[in-house]
């Protein structure tokens, strides 16, 4: 053994020494598929078992994600996905299954072009782009347990279809109310390897405690907490800038379920040398869908949000925040509760 170029130590026990850091090895497991293509990597980087849970429902067991990859790769052949954050934190062995691992919430942008038929309907040729905020418990080389939201509202606006009209379609298109993909609810959960809340730290305290304050309809923080010049991405696309946008966005959400138990799901605190404290949230809204706003007039339909949220803090508050949810999955429990 050459004292001089002693072995790479692995980042966690179980995992390839040739992964640098946490980032490294999500990026890299990332770009080995989607670009790379090597589907296979599915395989050697997920569990058998694994649980992925996302707002449309859950798939659980390697077949099903890589049969998933395979479709979304069918309809978007030139899909690519740019890593924006991975914002991480290690976690001990009894907060899994007794294995030692690590959490992560990856925020990127995929870009691709309709060229194939497949959820989206027959190739329209067009350039689509929109953020993903996966987070994963991590363990052995694999990912072991996950949570994803894709912006599907913005996908659908940039084809050119509405997201409720596109909703009831694909309800039709799965064989109707009956036997229909249900979205995912906390009856239709999937228990996972991993049970831990997080990592907390001074940063995800502040963020918690921010949208804890909004989601109780309190939103005068805004101006103290957010820089003025924020900048914020939003479901469906959406992009802008400053106090308003903030408050537009969190009063719209509010008011169409004012009555909704709101609940921090998970956190991880990241404050990293060179770079910007942050902070990324999975979050939950579950109650009667009873007040106007981003969803049409109140239904009384009982509904499950599943949202993720990024955010960056700078000397003057908030400075950057990304907050998605899918609006088809509300949409499709709506349709569903109203026929």
């Amino acid at each position: 053994m050459n004292a001089e170029h002693p072995p790479a130590q692995p980042i966690f026990p179980g995992f390839d020494p040739a992964w640098q850091d946490v980032p490294d090895f999500v990026l890299g497991v990332t770009r080995r598929i989607w670009e790379g293509r090597d589907i296979a990597a599915l395989r050697r980087h997920h569990a058998a078992n694994v649980v992925i849970r996302a707002p449309s429902g859950v798939v659980v067991g390697n077949d099903a994600v890589v049969a998933a990859t395979l479709s979304t790769l069918a309809e978007f052949p030139d899909r690519d996905l740019l890593g924006e954050d991975v914002i991480w934190a290690a976690t001990a062995p009894s907060e899994a299954d007794g294995r030692a691992g690590f959490l992560s919430s990856h925020r990127m942008t995929g870009r691709a072009t309709h060229a194939g038929a497949g959820l989206h309907g027959p190739p329209s040729g067009r350039a689509v782009s929109c953020r993903t905020i996966a987070e994963s418990w991590c363990a052995d080389d694999r990912v072991c347990d996950g949570w994803q939201v894709v912006d599907r509202g913005a996908i659908l606006r940039q084809l050119g279809e509405a997201p409720k009209a596109w909703t009831a379609a694909l309800i039709e298109r799965e064989g109707g109310p009956a036997a229909c993909i249900r979205p995912l609810t906390p009856d239709t959960d999937r228990e996972g390897p991993y049970a831990g809340r997080g990592a907390r730290n001074a940063t995800s305290d502040r963020l918690e405690t921010l949208l804890k304050r909004l989601m109780d309809g309190d939103l005068s923080p805004i101006p103290a907490a957010y820089d003025r010049a924020c900048e914020l991405a939003y479901p469906g696309g959406v992009t802008e800038m400053g106090h308003a946008a903030a408050d537009r966005f969190w009063l719209g959400l509010r008011s169409a379920m004012p009555s909704a138990a709101f609940r921090v799901e998970h956190r991880i605190g990241l404050d990293a040398p060179g770079q910007p404290p942050r902070a990324a949230l999975r979050w939950s809204l579950y109650g009667r869908h009873d007040g106007p706003g981003p969803f049409g007039p109140p239904t009384g339909a009982y509904l499950y949000v599943m949202g993720m949220t990024h955010a960056e803090f700078g000397p003057r508050g908030l400075r950057r925040e990304w907050t998605l949810y899918d609006e088809t999955a509300i949409w499709k429990q709506i349709l569903l509760a109203t026929g």
